[in-house]
């Protein structure tokens, strides 16, 4: 069990990667809190974690209000005294919008929820980190992140922002035991498609034009075994850089 005893918090762990990342650290043996906007569906995987003989607790939380983050935090040390393990997978996408179409409201939506969301758990629990000089912090990037057009321009900017906190972190606390990291996801299978609510016809015509390249769709539970990778002592020496896994769709 690569996880025994570790606490571990992961939003948008209602279902998608989220999910098979709360299930796989319980059952390495971490005790989770499954966060999400979708209190309902948390609770069920809560449910079902515990129903299997591991440890987990559901909280609603929005990412992009700091309150909701605060509440997080807190409710996760008061259940289980601490803090190990921070998954910042919550994520939207941006419906393709390029530039020129790209309204304030947009930007800021994203930004709030795909950047300034993980800033507020990383800058919420690095107190927790700090104090007993050990803590791991991995978050869910996109190869949006690391190349310009697998999205619009609000996502593609917001995961990039994501792999600059995620090197700026690792680096800047890692003589205080604390490793930071990010995975970029390539096409991996799910929900998160359901953020597209319309469409920019132009910006999905440029973001799809490398899709005949892709080699393959993921599923949610490769990235998980990848998250457990970076959040175990597995990856002790890995710190401050983002790891791609897209089946080598970005390796042409």
């Amino acid at each position: 069990m690569k996880l025994e005893g570790k606490v571990a918090v992961v939003t948008g762990a209602a279902s998608g990667m989220g999910k098979a990342i709360a299930e796989l650290f319980a059952a390495e043996g971490a005790k989770v809190v499954v966060s999400d906007l979708n209190l309902e569906q948390a609770g069920k995987v809560a449910q079902d974690i515990e129903s299997k003989g591991g440890a987990a607790m559901a909280i609603t939380a929005n990412v992009a209000v700091e309150e909701e983050v605060q509440r997080l935090i807190d409710g996760a040390v008061d259940r289980y005294g601490t803090v190990d393990i921070l998954i910042n997978n919550a994520g939207i996408m941006d419906n393709f919008v390029p530039a020129a179409d790209v309204t304030d409201e947009l930007w800021d939506k994203v930004f709030a929820v795909n950047t300034t969301g993980p800033m507020r758990t990383i800058r919420k629990t690095l107190p927790i980190f700090t104090e007993k000089k050990a803590g791991v912090i991995v978050n869910i990037a996109s190869i949006g992140g690391l190349f310009g057009s697998r999205a619009g321009a609000a996502y593609t900017a917001s995961k990039h922002a994501v792999i600059g906190l995620t090197k700026n972190v690792g680096f800047q606390y890692a003589t205080l035991g604390i490793r930071c990291n990010a995975i970029a996801p390539g096409a991996v299978q799910t929900n998160i498609g359901a953020t597209l609510t319309a469409v920019n016809a132009f910006g999905m015509e440029r973001a799809q034009a490398g899709m005949g390249m892709n080699p393959g769709i993921g599923e949610p539970e490769e990235i998980a075994k990848l998250a457990l990778f970076l959040a175990s002592e597995d990856s002790s020496f890995v710190n401050g850089t983002t790891i791609t896994a897209d089946a080598g769709w970005t390796a042409y």
